[in-house]
């Protein structure tokens, strides 16, 4: 059975969809058991194990022959973007109790979509987009607002590594739509854990960690970074290579329900009334923006 690039889109989607939510899940699980050093370079040596047997079977790395210094340089650049980015991901996920919370802010990236449009391409806002950005926002003060007066005191930590984490992908998403076909989603994959590995490697060497952790945590990693640095990125890339962004970011903004079962399921943590209302508003903005943005864009 043949399918259409744009059905072939949305099935990477779906899969990417289920793999990040329990992404959330089981790197919560590896952190419980160990510190963020030994996390980060088990979680990603392992997805490096997988993405270079998957590569090697399907005989993707022979484009690296046809690579030049332009390509190398975008392959850098890619690589810091997603180092910074996925460290603060998992940072805050590191610092949050609930993954469901990280989830539901993540929501925030389609609203640095728009506004780095209007900012960098001088690109409209439409009334729709608008109010989706203003629901996303105010969801997401319900969500992190713990109380205070002074701004350090106002949100929950942990917080401000999701804002520095999806601003980061904003700028590197734009990045690799453009490139992805250019370079592969395997190279980039390899790419994006190669930098990631190493610099855990460096981080737990000068922490002078131990390399062992808990068997429970190993079998979580072995799972976790099958769903995560290997199915998760390779689904989005080619996802990225059969469907516009926007078009993958709205059934992208559901994986919070996901994450909020399986949160649910594995640690009893469930989110506050507030923060459930903040997550479903964050939910409703973004899908608010992006077909906003889908509907009006010429």
């Amino acid at each position: 059975m043949k399918f259409s690039d744009r059905t072939k889109g949305y099935l990477w989607t779906f899969v990417a969809v289920l793999a990040v939510s329990n992404v959330y899940i089981f790197s919560k699980a590896v952190m419980n058991q160990t510190s963020f050093p030994q996390f980060g370079f088990w979680w990603f040596f392992t997805g490096g194990i997988y993405i270079l047997l998957y590569g090697t079977l399907t005989r993707s790395f022979r484009i690296y022959k046809s690579f030049g210094r332009y390509e190398y340089k975008i392959l850098i650049l890619n690589g810091f973007m997603e180092l910074a980015g996925t460290y603060f991901f998992f940072k805050a996920i590191h610092s949050v109790e609930n993954p469901a919370v990280v989830s539901f802010l993540n929501n925030l990236s389609p609203v640095f979509v728009v506004l780095l449009g209007v900012l960098l391409l001088k690109e409209k806002i439409n009334l729709q987009e608008f109010l989706g950005i203003v629901i996303t926002l105010t969801g997401t003060v319900l969500i992190s607002y713990k109380g205070g007066v002074k701004l350090s005191e106002m949100f929950i930590y942990g917080s401000q590594y999701v804002l520095l984490s999806v601003v980061i992908f904003a700028f590197n998403t734009v990045l690799l739509k453009k490139f992805v076909k250019r370079l592969s989603p395997v190279v980039l994959t390899v790419n994006r854990v190669i930098f990631l590995t190493v610099f855990f490697l460096i981080n737990l060497w000068l922490a002078d960690q131990s390399f062992l952790i808990p068997k429970k945590a190993f079998y979580n990693v072995l799972i976790g970074a099958f769903l995560g640095p290997f199915l998760t990125v390779i689904a989005s890339l080619y996802a990225l290579k059969y469907i516009e962004i926007s078009k993958k970011s709205v059934l992208g903004t559901t994986k919070g329900l996901f994450v909020l079962t399986g949160s649910y399921l594995f640690f009893g943590n469930f989110p506050t009334t507030v923060q459930l209302i903040g997550g479903l508003l964050t939910i409703t903005g973004a899908i608010l923006i992006i077909t906003g943005r889908m509907k009006f864009s010429p």
